[in-house]
């Protein structure tokens, strides 16, 4: 469990990203939901929390693509594969990610 911010730190619509290896962006909708994935698009490496976010989805800021936040798949090219999602809850007011095993490592 990483902490990230406080919940009032992070405004409704914006992001903030965690330096992690690899990094993680963490995202509070206009609804005010919280999610987490890598900071790093598939598609080339641009950092996702610099995008546009539209709902549930983030535009990546270098070539548009789009991932949906709920599940980390492209919605669209030129990105191809999907970002790791992790899972963000708020204790006393502190926002924090709990990042999702690597792919291919032992639990």
């Amino acid at each position: 469990m990483i902490p990230v911010c406080r919940l009032e730190d992070l405004p409704e619509g914006e992001s903030v990203r965690v330096g992690t290896n690899p990094p993680v962006a963490v995202f509070r909708t206009d609804d005010g939901e919280l999610y987490a994935i890598d900071d790093t698009c598939t598609h080339q490496d641009a950092s996702l929390s610099e995008g546009w976010l539209e709902g549930c989805l983030v535009e990546c800021p270098l070539h548009a693509a789009s991932f949906d936040l709920r599940t980390g798949m492209p919605t669209c090219l030129p990105a191809r594969r999907p970002v790791r999602t992790h899972r963000v809850t708020v204790d006393d007011g502190v926002v924090h990610v709990h990042l999702a095993a690597e792919e291919g490592s032992a639990a």
